[in-house]
């Protein structure tokens, strides 16, 4: 090869296209669409409000306003939770009450017919009312049989308190429901099928007169969004 011909063999090889070069997209190709997480926000999948019930009674399926749902209790102070509607103060709600506990308990609601799964941006509203020390966590029953508690809580307060929690954020541990003891960090678990959401407060409850006025948790309401998985 004469040295006058080289220069025009690097001119060719670099002006012909290889295949590790991108490729422009072929005309008229739809762009792939962003997934926007907020843009699939979960509905709301089941609300309990409670009925109305004269002072304070045991609690039973005659409890539940939502007859689409079904309630069960843990721990061994299970048959204190109780369902709780005073005539004063007048605004007084309707609400589960955990004071009479004299031991550990917890307290879930189930859909009948649907799983939630908790994934994406499932979140939690209620309205609770804490007084002492109690700190109010989310419970999950998963589908195969696990139960978590969650670290987030709703610590105590003068008044009723309206709250949410996106269930992405919670870090979850283990939970014993034969004595309600919280076990070791479950970290990442799986939420898509979740069978029953509730709560405890891991922790006794003080009972009636001054004690009880200074150590109880209180749920008038709950609000789960989250998509629903046929049973």
């Amino acid at each position: 090869m004469t040295r006058n011909a080289l220069p025009l063999v690097l001119l060719a090889a670099l002006a012909t296209p290889t295949h590790s070069l991108a490729q422009a997209p072929s005309p008229g190709a739809a762009p792939v669409a962003r997934f926007v997480p907020e843009d699939h926000r979960p509905p709301l999948l089941l609300r309990e409000d409670f009925n109305n019930e004269p002072e304070e009674t045991p609690i039973t399926m005659a409890s539940i306003a939502n007859k689409d749902l079904a309630f069960a209790l843990y721990g061994p102070g299970k048959d204190g939770v109780a369902k709780s509607h005073h005539a004063s103060p007048k605004d007084d709600p309707s609400y589960v009450w955990l004071g009479s506990c004299t031991q550990l308990c917890g307290f879930t609601l189930r859909h009948k017919n649907s799983f939630a799964d908790l994934t994406g941006l499932a979140k939690i509203r209620w309205r609770t009312k804490q007084t002492g020390f109690h700190q109010l966590r989310l419970i999950v029953k998963l589908a195969d049989g696990t139960m978590l508690v969650s670290d987030h809580y709703e610590g105590g307060s003068t008044d009723w308190r309206e709250t949410e929690v996106t269930v992405q954020d919670i870090r979850w541990r283990r939970l014993d429901i034969r004595f309600m003891n919280d076990g070791p960090w479950v970290e990442k678990p799986d939420l898509s099928k979740v069978d029953e959401i509730g709560w405890t407060d891991l922790a006794a409850g003080s009972g009636h007169g001054s004690g009880g006025l200074v150590g109880s948790s209180r749920v008038d309401w709950i609000e789960v969004y989250a998509r629903p998985v046929s049973r």
